[in-house]
């Protein structure tokens, strides 16, 4: 749960992660075969249509194969709290050979069995990438080794809890916090673009505003390596308040606002 009393917007992409392994891990031995030679998650897609809230009742998730390629396929998934759509979500991932440590093309066996299954939806709206501007709001990033997942590297629902541990220290540190704030998360995207490993050296998150609203803002943000300069990660976020914007939080919020082409 989260301060506002919902279900936490990272802790979906744990159960996202659950629903997946479990799709297969009980098909066929193509796709038993699939996980354990290794899949690498390259992007995640996550709209939150409604807000849950603690219950004994557990929540259903659909999950289809959106698009197959020939190195690449799409996940899709419903998640619905009862009747009620709760978070529509998209998984973009390659399989990769743990053994040589390089990318591969899936298999006769593996494209045919996720291709049966194929489902085309209605897209999410495009929410794509953009390049940070040099100044931004910079957030030491520790991670744990209990993050890393059993390919030896970050696990990629760590990803929006790191994100998120960003985001609020930037949403503290820039609006302040008071009692009846109440931020929701209605939309994040993350592209993972390196592996992440662990690291007694703190990562760094970038983050900027790209859009300011009337009871929302949009904020870009990556993971970096201050060492290497890579960038690990990019992930773009939309936050709507219950409240409009006060002048004084638009005047704060654009002081981080990236500068127009």
């Amino acid at each position: 749960m989260d301060a506002q009393g919902h279900l936490n917007n990272a802790s979906y992409v744990d159960y996202l992660q659950e629903a997946r392994v479990d799709f297969l891990l009980t098909g066929p031995p193509a796709m038993q075969q699939l996980l354990s030679t290794g899949v690498l998650v390259v992007s995640h897609a996550v709209e939150y249509r409604a807000p849950v809230s603690f219950g004994e009742q557990p929540l259903d998730i659909d999950l289809w194969a959106e698009s197959v390629g020939g190195s690449r396929f799409v996940i899709a998934y419903d998640v619905f709290d009862g009747d009620t759509l709760a978070v529509q979500a998209r998984t973009s991932a390659v399989p990769f050979d743990l053994a040589t440590n390089r990318l591969r093309r899936l298999t006769t066996e593996e494209r045919a069995h996720l291709s049966a299954l194929v489902d085309p939806a209605e897209p999410l709206e495009a929410f794509p990438r953009v390049p940070l501007s040099e100044r931004s709001h910079g957030y030491p990033l520790k991670v744990r080794w209990s993050d890393l997942d059993s390919y030896g590297h970050v696990n990629n629902v760590k990803f929006f809890d790191y994100i998120q541990e960003a985001r609020i220290a930037f949403t503290v540190e820039v609006l302040g916090w008071a009692e009846d704030d109440v931020w929701l998360v209605v939309r994040q995207d993350l592209d993972y673009l390196k592996p992440m490993d662990f690291s007694l050296q703190p990562y760094e998150v970038a983050t900027v505003v790209t859009a300011i609203g009337n009871k929302s803002f949009r904020l870009a943000a990556e993971i970096r390596d201050p060492t290497s300069g890579d960038v690990l990660a990019a992930a773009r976020t939309v936050v709507v308040s219950a409240q409009p914007l006060t002048d004084e939080r638009r005047r704060a919020l654009e002081s981080w606002l990236l500068p127009a082409d």
